[in-house]
């Protein structure tokens, strides 16, 4: 069974990582570089100053920090714990996957933390605006997904490798909106 998902996950990224081409390469590169999102940061920290005010921000930007830290260090201990090579690091995939990136990342890939920090801080966002902004909430998962997708389609992450960080961002990003809200109720009353 596990040959089986392994065999699966291998074809469905040689699959996904074929779709578009050189270009379509610009806007996947764009969109998994983490720089190029700090616009989207800055416009939700505006929005968090602006809406909790300086004393609360304060706090949100700590839970936001240790969000980060959290899923990121889950993602390292995962990566060397389990040792699956990334796609593009993979021999049995050399001369297959199309590595749009100049570099491929270290050597291990399961799981993604591009897709599990994206998620989490989309889910957090989301959790924060509760339905008020769920419109904009939505916007952040629509954005997270892309993150995800953009790993597979630059031949640096298997399709399970993304879907693993989506899912445990999502679970950190909840957890932490709650301890956030209960931080909140009880240290900004």
């Amino acid at each position: 069974m596990w040959e089986t998902l392994l065999e699966w996950d291998r074809e469905a990224l040689l699959a996904l990582n074929g779709w578009g081409g050189a270009g379509w390469d610009r806007l996947w590169l764009t969109l998994s570089d983490k720089w190029a999102a700090i616009p989207l940061y800055a416009l939700l920290l505006v929005y968090a100053f602006r809406s909790l005010g300086w004393r609360r921000a304060l706090l949100f930007l700590v839970f936001i920090a240790l969000l980060i830290t959290a899923t990121d260090q889950m993602a390292n201990l995962f990566k060397y714990g389990v040792g699956r090579l990334r796609p593009c690091h993979d021999p049995e995939l050399d001369g297959l996957v199309r590595v749009v990136k100049a570099s491929c990342g270290g050597r291990f890939g399961y799981f993604s933390a591009h897709a599990a920090n994206a998620m989490a801080l989309a889910v957090f966002f989301f959790a924060h605006w509760g339905r008020s902004r769920s419109l904009w909430g939505s916007l952040l998962i629509l954005w997270a997904l892309l993150v995800g997708y953009s790993r597979v389609y630059l031949g640096v992450h298997f399709p399970t490798d993304v879907l693993t960080g989506i899912l445990i961002g999502a679970f950190f990003g909840w957890l932490f909106a709650r301890l956030h809200f209960l931080a909140d109720q009880k240290w900004m009353r």
